[in-house]
């Protein structure tokens, strides 16, 4: 058996796996999903998480940013990606303002996503003010990965941000922020558009996982918005993004194709029809 097959068939992963790794020194991987194909492939390949995060409003629904999703649309995509999942961690994002409500409020969003849903664990987004949802989600026994650094929940993505710690000063900002939300409960860490010298000191300081997207190569793993890495999504490509395959020129070809056959009538043929035996299409033509 490849070693892909056998992490595809592995036991599921939960924080402690992620933690364990970790100590271990092996790299993390995380995607993000929508759907069930897409999740279902990264399951196959033996990514460790899945994220449906609120990006899934520009690369899935063609929103312009992330405001308009809602918890209900992250809901409707979590329960999609699960049914594509047998081992990936599953991690569904709080949309904007779904964390920054009132207690009961923020604890009714997190149920829609974990109870109800079905998520293994929730993405927040913020600052300081993330640091007591943090605890009092945790507390509940939820796991919790904040999102520090560059936070695009405000803006248009990565439209009108920069890189975050880039000086010295705010770079121990992030790292103090970091442990505090260690403290705070959470069970892993993702830093967005950071240096990498700060994502390697909030790393050597955290005991938990520490995910970096623009992070550099110092972090215990790398996290990647799938249709960004796949090519699917041009609208914006950001520099830390590798694309591994243009598949949007792939399928752009495949459907110009299709349309010229339908067109030339080519499409479809012998091989693709459905027919009734010599009998039968003599009773038709009697009835007829």
């Amino acid at each position: 058996m490849s070693d892909e097959k056998a992490a595809a068939k592995g036991k599921p992963v939960t924080p402690a796996a992620l933690q364990r790794k970790k100590e271990r020194g092996e790299r993390i991987t995380m995607l993000t999903a929508y759907d069930y194909p897409l999740a279902r492939l990264a399951d196959q390949a033996g990514i460790d998480c899945l994220l449906v995060s609120d990006v899934l409003g520009q690369v899935g629904l063609g929103y312009a940013s992330t405001l308009p999703v809602t918890v209900e649309e992250i809901a409707h995509h979590t329960r999609a990606v699960l049914r594509g999942t047998s081992r990936a961690f599953v991690i569904a994002k709080m949309p904007q303002f779904a964390a920054a409500v009132s207690r009961a409020d923020t604890i009714r969003n997190a149920e829609a996503l974990v109870k109800r849903a079905g998520a293994g664990g929730l993405e927040i987004e913020g600052g300081p003010e993330i640091v007591p949802v943090t605890r009092e989600l945790a507390a509940l026994g939820i796991p919790v990965m904040p999102h520090i650094g560059l936070t695009g929940q405000h803006a248009l993505r990565y439209g009108s941000f920069a890189v975050q710690g880039r000086g010295a000063e705010e770079a121990r900002r992030l790292v103090e922020l970091a442990l505090e939300l260690e403290r705070a409960g959470a069970f892993a860490l993702m830093l967005e558009c950071v240096p990498s010298e700060v994502a390697g000191r909030i790393r050597t300081a955290a005991r938990i996982p520490v995910l970096g997207i623009g992070a550099g190569v110092d972090c215990d793993g790398q996290i990647l918005v799938a249709q960004d890495m796949l090519g699917l999504f041009d609208r914006f490509v950001p520099k830390f993004v590798k694309v591994y395959r243009n598949l949007s020129a792939e399928i752009l070809g495949a459907f110009r194709e299709f349309r010229q056959e339908v067109e030339s009538g080519s499409f479809p043929a012998v091989e693709h029809s459905y027919f009734m035996d010599a009998e039968e299409r003599e009773r038709l033509a009697g009835l007829l």
